[in-house]
């Protein structure tokens, strides 16, 4: 509820993304952890007496929500580890910053700079979802005698996103008991500089495209605009995010020698399932058609988790008891912030 009225988007983003449940890190009004806390917390669960966390060389993070602007994510989250000195790299953005961690941190075991990274992607999304945080623009159109609703764009994203972290260990060698996964390639790339901002915060869109930072604004303007919600320009989104990705893949595909039967999971981070067919649609016209039962995603169940939610599927993927040895799983990961877009090719082994 915003100033005492439901949303109007609610119903209509609900019954389009499919997601039944989203977590928040909120209890009885207040917080429970903030994103450096999750974020540490999966990380732990990495670790064991066998590999404690002090033989932990690189950190390297990803996050669209940090509760500062410095010091950077990965120091604050390495501070709260309190373990032994080490690496540190932040990636910033949205959806794809844990996966440009995970180059990151790829890159670096690669070399041979390091032998054990740790990387992650954690969000929380609530503090800047709350109804509080939209109260003082309410207050500012009743003073106009304006009708004090929230905008479509900055109430799309209130029932698409979630709380949550999670993290992976890397090493230059497969674990010695149970399964691991090899990255095979990793491949990145944006289009910032053909298409405008679609999903934003910390600023206002101009009529032009343009965006206004927080930093050019007077602090009265940061609560009476909303300016540190996140918002989403819909149509922007709609006509570009499921082509652009299309069109990375197909680069990639012909780069890699790959089709669809070199791919046994298909895990594609999806906003809303919304999109669902018409990237099935997509993949199909650009020669590399995956049949939905060998789709595996979660975002029904956790909802959207940003630069968490590759992880998410992965961990999940990983845990269920379906992999074998030789399974390849490609994941896919678009962010509409400016579109990025990111593919990871994995080897169960």
């Amino acid at each position: 509820m915003v100033n005492g009225q439901p949303s109007r988007a609610r119903h209509v983003v609900l019954r389009n993304n499919g997601i039944k449940t989203r977590f928040y890190a909120i209890k009885y009004g207040r917080k429970t952890h903030s994103n450096v806390q999750m974020a540490v917390l999966a990380i732990k669960g990495l670790f064991d007496k066998d590999l404690p966390a002090s033989e932990m060389q690189l950190l390297a993070t990803g996050t669209t929500s940090p509760e500062q602007i410095l010091p950077s994510h990965a120091a604050m989250v390495h501070g709260e580890l309190g373990t032994a000195n080490a690496e540190i790299f932040s990636a910033s953005g949205s959806c794809c910053s844990g996966i440009q961690a995970l180059k990151y941190a790829w890159m670096a075991i690669g070399a041979e700079l390091v032998n054990t990274a740790v990387v992650s992607g954690s969000e929380r999304f609530s503090a800047l979802l709350h109804a509080s945080r939209y109260q003082k623009e309410a207050d500012t159109w009743k003073e106009l005698d304006k009708n004090p609703y929230i905008a479509f764009e900055k109430d799309f994203l209130r029932w698409m996103l979630s709380d949550g972290a999670c993290a992976a260990l890397l090493q230059p060698t497969p674990s010695a008991t149970g399964l691991s996964l090899k990255i095979e390639w990793l491949e990145t790339t944006s289009y910032a500089n053909e298409l405008g901002s679609c999903m934003y915060s910390g600023a206002i869109k101009n009529d032009d495209g343009s965006l206004t930072g927080w930093n050019e604004m007077a602090a009265a303007e940061w609560g009476a605009q909303s300016v540190f919600s996140l918002k989403q320009d819909t149509r922007l989104l709609g006509a570009n995010i499921i082509s652009k990705g299309g069109e990375f893949l197909r680069d990639i595909l012909k780069k890699r020698e790959i089709t669809g039967e070199d791919v046994d999971y298909y895990l594609p981070h999806m906003s809303s399932e919304y999109f669902k067919n018409e990237m099935m649609d997509y993949i199909k016209k650009i020669g590399m058609p995956i049949p939905f039962e060998r789709w595996f995603y979660n975002l029904t169940r956790v909802g959207n988790v940003g630069s968490a939610s590759p992880y998410l599927m992965l961990e999940e993927l990983f845990h269920s008891g379906r992999l074998k040895k030789g399974d390849r799983i490609l994941v896919m990961v678009p962010e509409s912030a400016r579109f990025t877009y990111a593919y990871v090719y994995l080897t169960v082994v």
